[in-house]
């Protein structure tokens, strides 16, 4: 039989129990789970190209020539870049200190000054490669840092519009010269 102090005992057994399994019950019920993710748009990718070569035509021997940048659409050197309209990007340009001849028997001396250069960044009209109207010209060799690609034509684009002046001496060699300009560009997240 049981004493009273053992049905107490007990019943203090089963309080305590059941004060427990309601107090585990409840933290369950306080706890959830929400399930979230993680996105992105790859955007277009960066595209240059050399659209037109910067040509000075034919030279005399000892005269040098000089090709502005705003020069008509036959003469100056024009890099057409297209990629995310509205976004910053950097460019560099790559310039050589000479043009040679094909079997390297001469050289041909060429120079870029300060304002061999321009941007035109918004605005262009896919009909002509000609410099916007009042472009201000800039260092071909330390192009600026705030570029941003235009918004039209889709995708965005802009130009790059290059000039420069060669020497040639009073016993250049006669034949065709040619030399590598480089444009490099890269999205700054800006």
């Amino acid at each position: 039989m049981y004493r009273k102090g053992d049905c107490n005992r007990l019943l203090g057994t089963v309080v305590i129990a059941v004060v427990f399994c309601l107090a585990m019950s409840g933290a369950a019920w306080g706890q959830d789970v929400a399930n979230g993710q993680a996105t992105a748009n790859v955007l277009t990718g960066l595209s240059v190209i050399a659209t037109q070569d910067l040509q000075f035509g034919d030279l005399l021997q000892g005269v040098a020539k000089s090709v502005a940048y705003s020069d008509d659409d036959l003469t100056a050197g024009i890099f057409t870049i297209q990629g995310n309209g509205g976004s910053g990007i950097d460019v560099y340009m790559t310039l050589p200190d000479y043009m040679a001849l094909a079997d390297g028997s001469d050289r041909l001396v060429v120079a870029f000054s300060s304002t061999d250069c321009a941007v035109d960044e918004n605005n262009l009209t896919p009909t002509t490669v000609a410099p916007v109207a009042g472009k201000v010209p800039c260092d071909p060799h330390n192009l600026p840092s705030n570029i941003v690609l235009g918004a039209l034509p889709a995708p965005g684009t802009t130009r790059v519009y290059l000039g420069g002046r060669v020497t040639p001496t009073v016993d250049q060699k006669a034949g065709a010269y040619a030399g590598d300009i480089i444009c490099s560009v890269a999205y700054n997240g800006t």
